[in-house]
């Protein structure tokens, strides 16, 4: 088994979201301890942002590159080859301001290529990235859970699911910073989250 972490928090591994993917990491190593595990900090090496510079390479045909186009578009490259590897991806995602990271957004914009791991059809987008299991591990100051004002677990199963990946199980802890009990209570559900998903 090839396992995927994105760590997505610009804490890298200060921060309680790595803390959960670490803990969904450690599960499935304990299943599988043969799994080899490719790690993703983002916030030590985040994707670059798709500009217009980007995004002029990436529709330029490859024969007619410059050099530097070449070599910004090999970027990308190498974070899409490591989801095509992947058997399972595990990402640790922080809330900011009721949203992703922005370096999760560049990362999910270097790798959601058309015609690479989605294209469009006659009846519509199609995926290419099947046949994958993805693990978000959420850590949140507040509680937001199950509420209009998380909007990220609705937009990751949608982008994930644009790419082909529509197996996704979510782990949250919540809470973290309305005091210690809080905090507690928080990585206690989040344990409660993993036990369920690997009872």
């Amino acid at each position: 088994m090839n396992i995927l972490q994105i760590n997505a928090s610009i804490r890298s591994d200060a921060a309680n979201s790595t803390r959960v993917a670490n803990s969904i990491v450690a599960r499935l190593q304990a299943a599988n301890p043969d799994a080899r595990v490719t790690l993703r900090d983002l916030g030590a090496n985040p994707a670059p942002v798709l500009d217009g510079a980007a995004l002029g390479a990436l529709f330029t045909p490859a024969e007619q590159r410059s050099a530097e186009q070449a070599a910004r578009v090999a970027v990308d490259d190498v974070l899409i080859a490591e989801i095509q590897a992947a058997d399972v991806i595990v990402f640790g995602v922080p809330m900011y301001n009721f949203g992703i990271p922005v370096q999760l957004k560049s990362w999910i914009d270097a790798i959601a290529r058309n015609g690479v791991t989605f294209r469009y059809t006659a009846n519509g987008p199609e995926g290419l990235l099947k046949g994958k299991k993805a693990y978000v591990g959420f850590a949140r100051g507040g509680r937001y859970r199950g509420t209009d004002a998380d909007t990220q677990l609705p937009y990751l199963k949608a982008i994930l699911g644009f790419v082909g990946i529509s197996d996704v199980s979510f782990v949250h802890a919540e809470g973290l910073n309305m005091g210690e009990e809080a905090a507690a209570q928080g990585f206690a559900e989040a344990e409660a989250d993993l036990n369920r998903l690997f009872s």
